[in-house]
């Protein structure tokens, strides 16, 4: 398969994944944001990368309302696009965007002490 395809469908399951997370009404899923998606070469399996705002707690309780609602979201990607298989989804905590703020805090403080 080409890799515009391949970048196309990646954007699409992103852009859709992002909409199915804002119908789910599990109360333990806090923020929840799809950060980014890998794509398999056959696209039969879906990893996602999700940033949850809050502690470790509630961004393992996020992670496990995500898991149970795995089915949920799958069928909905199947009925929102056209693929010949629907993938399977693997949801995956992503720490990028708490490691960039650390890393800027520890920017910000260097820059304080050398003043």
């Amino acid at each position: 398969m080409s890799q515009f395809r391949t970048e196309r469908l990646r954007g699409q399951v992103k852009e859709e994944l992002s909409a199915i997370l804002r119908l789910l009404k599990d109360p333990r899923l806090g923020f929840a944001t799809v950060t980014s998606v890998e794509l398999s070469g056959d696209h039969r399996h879906v990893k996602a990368f999700v940033s949850v705002l809050g502690s470790e707690e509630e961004k393992r309780a996020s992670l496990e309302a995500l898991e149970s609602a795995t089915g949920f979201v799958r069928t909905e990607i199947g009925k929102r696009i056209k693929m010949r298989h629907t993938p399977d989804i693997i949801f995956r905590i992503d720490e990028s965007i708490e490691h960039g703020a650390h890393i800027n805090k520890l920017l910000k403080d260097i820059g304080r002490e050398n003043k």
